[in-house]
C-alpha cells in the first residue's frame, strides 16, 4: 500500500474532485461501525473529495445520516446519498440485507457513471454483490475497491446459531469472504485488530499484501470527563453504590449472559453496586431476552436499563460511570472500549478481539481471558474498592484515547485511496490490463458482444444472490420463529401450571 511513506498529518491534496462511491451496510450513529464510516465521510467531503454513499434504507427511522454539501458554496453535482430496498434483519433491524441491485444502476443512481474507487464499509449484503459483480467486468472497465473489514460476520454466526447451523455458516462465510477479497480488483483490505488479521489470513486465506491496519478514532471533546452529571449518578445510584455501566446493542452476541453472571457473582459477593445499560434492539423479542438474564438483579433493583442514547447525553452516561465492563468478544474493534477510556472510566475488558489491542493491561485497564469469569469478577471486585486505582487507570486510559484523533485515521484512508486510484490509472495508462472476459477467459469479437454477454452475465449472478438471499432467511427466519415460540413458551410455562393445578384442585 505505501501510506507509511505519507504524512498522515496532511491530507492527500490529489484526492479533492476524485469520485468515491463508498457503500456501507448502516448509515447514522445507530452502532461503532456507522459511526465510523460518518466520520470518515465528513473528512472526506470536507477536503472536497466527491463522496456518494450507498447503503440500505433504515428501518429504525431514527439516527439517519445527514449528508454535507461539498466546499465551495455550490451544491455537489453527483447524489450524495442512495438508499435501497432491503430486508431488516430480525435479530437486528438497525441493519438490513440488501436485495440484488445492478452496479450500473449504482453508477447511474450516484455519479452518472463509474467512480475512481469503490470503497466498501465493512462489506456483507451489499458490499458482496458489489464485488461479485466487479468480477464481471471486463479488466479494463473494473473500478478499483478498498474494504474496511468491520465486522466479523463469521463469528457472529457460530453465536447466533446452534450447531451444526452455526458452524455451517461460519465456513460459508469466510470460503465467500476470501473469494471476494482475493480478486485483483480489491487492493486494499484495513482490518481493525490482530485478532481480525488472524481471520483473514487463515480461514479466509487473504494474502499480507493486501492486508492494513486501520484503528479507530473518538472523539476526545464529546467524549469527555468533564460531562459527568452528579445529578444523573444520585438518580441511578441514589445511596453512593458504585456504578458499572455498559454500552451495546442488547444481543446475545454482545456477551450479556456473560455480564449477567458476574453481575450476580458481584452481588453475592457483596459489592454495592448499580449496573446501567445503555442501549437496545428494534427487535423487542431479542431486547426482552437480554433483559430476562438479569431478571432477579433487576428485581432488587440492581439494574438500570437507560435505552438508547445518542448525542450530549450519551456522552454524559459515559461520563458519569466508575468502572466500564465491556463483556462482547465477537468485536472486531470495540469503539464503546475506546469511548469509555476517552470518557475517563477505567475498563474492565475480555481479553477478546479488538479489546485486546486497545487496552495495555495493567496500564490503560484491565484484560480478562475470555473464559474466566472467576478472574473477571475478582478483577471488577478490587477496582470497584479502590477509587485510588480507578483514578490511576482514568487518567492514563484518558492519554492514549487522545492519540487516536479521527483525523489521523482518515487522512490514512484518504492516502491509501489516492494511491490506489493512480495507480489503477497508470496501469490502464501502460494498457497492460486484458479485455477478456474474468470469469470464463474467453475472447469475444467486439465491445457490443461482449457488452451483451457481460449484461446476461450478470443477471444470472443477480439471481443467484437473490436465491440464496431467499434460502439463507428461509432458515433464519424458520430458526427465529422457533426460538420465538421456545421463548413464549417458557414464558407462559408458570401461568399454564396455575391453570392446571387451579383446575384439577376443583
Amino acid at each position: 500500500m505505501g501510506t507509511k511513506s505519507h504524512d498522515l498529518n496532511l491530507f492527500p491534496p490529489g484526492l479533492r474532485g476524485r469520485r468515491i462511491l463508498l457503500c456501507t451496510e448502516s448509515l447514522g450513529p445507530v452502532n461503532g461501525v456507522s459511526r465510523t464510516t460518518v466520520m470518515l465521510v465528513n473528512q472526506l467531503r470536507s477536503h472536497g473529495a466527491l463522496v456518494a454513499v450507498v447503503a440500505p434504507h433504515n428501518h429504525t427511522k431514527v439516527n439517519t445520516f445527514s449528508p454535507i454539501n461539498s466546499p465551495g458554496g455550490e451544491g455537489p453535482s453527483f447524489n450524495e446519498e442512495v438508499r435501497l430496498q432491503g430486508y431488516p434483519l430480525p435479530f437486528n433491524p438497525e441493519l438490513s440485507v440488501a436485495y440484488p441491485v445492478r452496479l450500473s444502476e449504482l453508477y447511474r443512481r450516484t455519479f452518472g457513471g463509474p467512480p475512481d474507487l469503490i470503497y466498501l464499509a465493512s462489506p456483507a449484503s451489499l458490499g458482496f454483490q458489489v464485488m461479485l459483480q466487479i468480477r464481471q467486468h471486463t479488466s479494463e472497465s473494473q473500478v478499483p475497491i478498498i474494504c474496511n473489514f468491520q465486522t466479523d460476520l463469521a463469528r457472529y454466526c457460530l453465536i447466533l446459531f446452534p450447531w451444526p447451523l452455526g458452524d455451517i455458516a461460519n465456513r460459508v462465510f469466510a470460503f465467500v469472504q476470501g473469494y471476494l477479497f482475493r480478486h485483483p480488483s480489491v487492493k486494499t483490505i484495513f482490518y481493525p485488530s490482530t485478532s481480525v488479521r488472524r481471520y483473514l489470513n487463515h480461514a479466509a486465506s487473504v494474502p499480507d499484501d493486501k492486508l492494513e491496519a486501520l484503528r479507530r478514532g473518538v472523539d476526545t471533546e464529546a467524549f469527555n470527563p468533564s460531562k459527568r452529571r452528579e445529578q444523573l449518578r444520585r438518580e441511578w445510584a441514589p445511596n453512593g453504590e458504585l456504578i458499572l455501566f455498559t454500552c451495546s446493542r442488547l444481543a446475545g452476541e454482545k456477551g450479556f449472559g456473560f455480564l449477567a453472571q458476574a453481575a450476580a457473582e458481584l452481588d453475592k459477593r457483596g459489592l454495592d453496586f448499580k449496573l446501567v445499560v445503555v442501549g437496545g434492539n428494534w427487535n423487542a423479542v431479542i431486547e426482552l431476552e437480554v433483559k430476562e438474564t438479569a431478571r432477579s438483579l433487576a428485581q432488587k433493583g440492581k439494574v438500570v436499563f437507560a435505552g438508547f442514547k445518542v448525542g450530549e447525553e450519551l456522552n454524559a452516561h459515559y461520563a458519569s460511570a466508575d468502572v466500564f465492563l465491556h463483556c462482547s468478544v465477537t468485536e472486531t474493534f470495540g469503539l464503546v472500549v475506546l469511548e469509555a477510556m476517552a470518557s475517563g472510566v477505567p475498563v474492565v475488558a475480555r481479553d477478546e478481539g479488538g479489546p485486546s489491542d486497545i487496552i495495555e493491561h495493567g496500564r490503560t485497564g484491565y484484560l480478562v481471558p475470555p473464559d474466566d469469569l472467576e478472574g473477571f469478577v475478582r478483577t471488577v471486585l478490587e477496582l470497584g474498592r479502590d477509587p485510588r486505582r480507578r483514578e490511576q487507570l482514568a487518567e492514563a486510559g484518558r492519554a492514549a484515547a487522545c492519540q487516536a484523533t479521527w483525523e489521523g485515521i482518515g487522512n490514512k484512508v484518504a492516502w491509501a485511496m489516492l494511491d490506489t486510484i493512480e495507480e489503477s490509472e497508470r496501469d490502464k495508462k501502460r494498457g497492460a490490463l486484458e479485455t477478456r472476459l474474468p470469469i470464463l477467459g474467453w475472447p469475444l469479437p467486439g465491445a457490443s458482444v461482449r457488452r451483451l454477454v457481460l449484461s446476461h452475465l450478470v443477471d444470472a449472478w443477480l439471481g443467484l444472490a437473490l436465491s440464496i438471499v431467499v434460502g439463507f432467511w428461509a432458515v433464519v427466519g424458520s430458526y427465529l420463529l422457533f426460538a420465538n415460540i421456545v421463548h413464549v413458551v417458557k414464558d407462559r410455562a408458570p401461568q399454564v401450571r396455575a391453570a392446571v393445578n387451579f383446575i384439577s384442585q376443583r
